[in-house]
């Protein structure tokens, strides 16, 4: 895994959009999205790969630095809400 913060986003969202394809829909769909990052350091990082992610959407968004992830190795979690009809 990529320690850094920015690369983990991106994964994130990466992996959000192939769910959200197997739905029939893509990232501009997303309404509400949060990130819960494990430091105040990773805050722009992951606020940079979620403007490019998000750019179409510009969905209402949340982001908590938290003290750990389930995985050490993680700086980033994200969760997204989409909206398909």
């Amino acid at each position: 895994m990529d320690p850094d913060a920015y690369v983990q986003a991106k994964r994130c969202f990466e992996i959000i959009g192939a769910a959200l394809a197997e739905a029939g829909a893509s990232l501009d769909h997303v309404v509400r999205t949060r990130m819960f990052v494990t430091g105040p350091a990773w805050v722009d990082a992951v606020g940079r790969a979620h403007g490019e992610a998000m750019a179409g959407a510009r969905p209402v968004a949340t982001m908590v630095v938290v003290k750990d992830l389930i995985d050490e190795r993680w700086k980033v979690e994200i969760e997204a809400e989409a909206v398909i009809s």
